[in-house]
């Protein structure tokens, strides 16, 4: 009889996990390029069944026995974001649309081949710099001036040139036009201005490989092979006066947290059965 108290509250547990993905994700509607994540479950390994001292029952009876589920793990949802036009010369957005040849990705950026290898779909991001100087990427192109005309992301960090370093402006940023690769040119001439580079926007391979760091930021932890600057010939544009949006579907988002509570209360009522049934046992049956 435990053992269904221990799988109802599993799935409690899970879908605490759940809800709590997706609140984040609603709350972070209107954040500039987020990205959105899902919570992924996964049964009990029916090992586990053996290792309490139980056993499964014969698999032609009613099966296999599980203990229920568990959130693994939160996946990132690395889908492009639709574009908000701001006016402001100092927001910047990616679109991009990096395809691999031979390889036809769903929307969710993935492909998969006759033989069940796994492809997904790069992306581009701008770099920027942490505080501890490490090299990060983000979607987030909300950027600003200090007094000394570095460019930084709306938290404080440095963006970073193609040249590796920071960007610095010494022009009022009216006079800033950026172009599609990311050049960033005298508005009245056309010309590069003087010591400011192109921005450094780099394409990652596989971005199932990027952390979250907080802040719009992620760091990558894959083969360093994976992420490199974008070349000619990449699908990637830079467009000014605009923002990325999160990548947030808030009516499907209101739908999977409704049913994430449904399915926290079937579960709740479920121990709730168990615990009047145990107290039965215990106080009624346990007499006689």
């Amino acid at each position: 009889m435990l053992r269904g108290l221990y799988t109802a509250a599993s799935g409690m547990l899970a879908q605490q996990r759940r809800h709590d993905t997706i609140t984040n994700n609603i709350t972070n509607l209107n954040t500039p390029g987020f990205k959105g994540s899902s919570a992924v479950t996964r049964t009990f390994p029916e090992t586990l069944i053996s290792v309490m001292g139980g056993a499964n029952p014969p698999a032609g009876s009613v099966g296999k026995l599980s203990l229920g589920v568990f959130a693994e793990e939160n996946l990132l949802q690395m889908q492009q974001g639709d574009l908000q036009q701001t006016y402001r010369s100092q927001d910047l957005a990616l679109v991009s649309d990096l395809l691999i040849a031979g390889s036809t990705f769903d929307q969710s950026g993935k492909s998969v081949d006759q033989n069940g290898a796994v492809t997904y779909k790069p992306q581009a991001y701008f770099s920027v710099l942490s505080a501890q100087g490490e090299e990060q990427y983000t979607r987030d192109g909300s950027f600003k001036t200090d007094p000394n005309g570095t460019l930084l992301t709306a938290d404080g960090n440095e963006v970073v040139g193609a040249n590796g370093n920071p960007i610095v402006v010494t022009v009022p940023w009216e006079r800033v036009t950026v172009s599609g690769d990311g050049r960033l040119l005298d508005a009245t001439s056309g010309q590069p201005l003087q010591g400011a580079p192109q921005l450094r926007i780099v394409r990652v391979d596989n971005p199932n490989m990027l952390l979250r760091q907080g802040d719009g930021r992620f760091r990558y932890a894959g083969d360093p092979a994976g992420i490199n600057q974008i070349a000619a010939g990449d699908r990637v544009e830079v467009r000014q006066g605009y923002l990325e949006r999160s990548n947030v579907d808030a009516a499907q988002s209101s739908i999977d947290l409704m049913a994430a509570l449904r399915a926290y209360e079937a579960n709740q009522k479920v121990i709730q059965a168990y615990d009047r049934s145990l107290e039965k046992a215990v106080n009624e049956v346990g007499r006689v």
